[in-house]
């Protein structure tokens, strides 16, 4: 009896270290937790991209904005991306390479977002960034990797039996690969790769001889972005439907990566001459 009751004061021991260390402590010590929903973000330069920040509160209720700190910071740099404090912006000691560029979503701060959102996106943005929250009932850090690319859907034309790709903004320079309507590689391809000042890559890749009805794929992937293009040939019509998916994971992968999908569909009349 002796040891039966041992056992289950050790037990309740046990669990009431656990309940006290999993609901009283987060990140760093602190109570409540921080956390991202999107660790591993690609952003699209020339366009925005949101870096996520989420905080949660041990009653799920929403908090007053004049309790809440958010400070966005990036690794290598001594002044701040952004900084909310109390109900009020405070940018006097933010980094010039993000003015005007940078904004709470200040609508939702009380129902726990302190997601950032980060405009125009440029190489140098590239990097890891840390969201830190201070509330009377949650604080803690988040970090978050911003991986920065470029990367456009291709148009199509076809002239005689000659189709083309030609896309205008890649980053990293990415590989082209044509496949048949039954997924095999076709080799008869030639791409030629042009880059501008600030590195962007455009491209043309030809495929020939194509049947004037037929589709065909055009694969277009650097180690951030893939693109899938499928375009159906008729006659002088080209329809076509380009799938985007974004790797998810840390760079560079231990497993196979895991792919966030979009898609974009586009309809191209080429010229031809018989």
């Amino acid at each position: 009896v002796n040891l039966i009751v041992s056992i289950f004061v050790t037990a309740g021991l046990i669990i009431l270290i656990l309940s006290v260390s999993l609901s009283g402590q987060g990140l760093g010590g602190s109570k409540g937790t921080v956390y991202s929903i999107d660790k591993w973000p690609i952003g699209n330069l020339g366009e925005d991209v949101i870096l996520s920040c989420k905080f949660k509160t041990s009653t799920n209720s929403r908090e007053s904005t004049s309790q809440v700190s958010i400070t966005w910071t990036k690794e290598g740099l001594s002044e701040v991306v952004y900084k909310y404090d109390k109900g009020a912006v405070q940018l006097t000691k933010q980094n010039p390479q993000f003015k005007n560029r940078t904004l709470l979503f200040s609508d939702a701060i009380g129902g726990g977002n302190a997601s950032l959102l980060l405009r125009d996106v440029k190489v140098g943005d590239n990097g890891v960034y840390y969201c830190s929250v201070s509330t009377p009932s949650c604080s803690g850090t988040a970090s978050v990797n911003l991986r920065v690319a470029a990367f456009s859907a291709p148009k199509f034309k076809r002239v005689n039996t000659t189709l083309t790709a030609e896309a205008e903004r890649w980053f990293p320079k990415p590989n082209v690969t044509w496949l048949d309507v039954n997924d095999n590689v076709l080799n008869e391809s030639e791409t030629s790769f042009f880059n501008n000042s600030a590195g962007i890559t455009r491209f043309i890749s030809s495929l020939q001889p194509i049947k004037l009805y037929g589709s065909y794929t055009c694969i277009i992937q650097n180690p951030l972005v893939k693109a899938v293009s499928q375009a159906t040939v008729k006659d002088t019509e080209i329809s076509a439907r380009t799938f985007f998916s974004f790797n998810t994971s840390a760079a560079p992968p231990i497993l196979l990566p895991q792919w966030h999908v979009l898609s974009a569909t586009a309809v191209f009349f080429s010229g031809f001459t018989s």
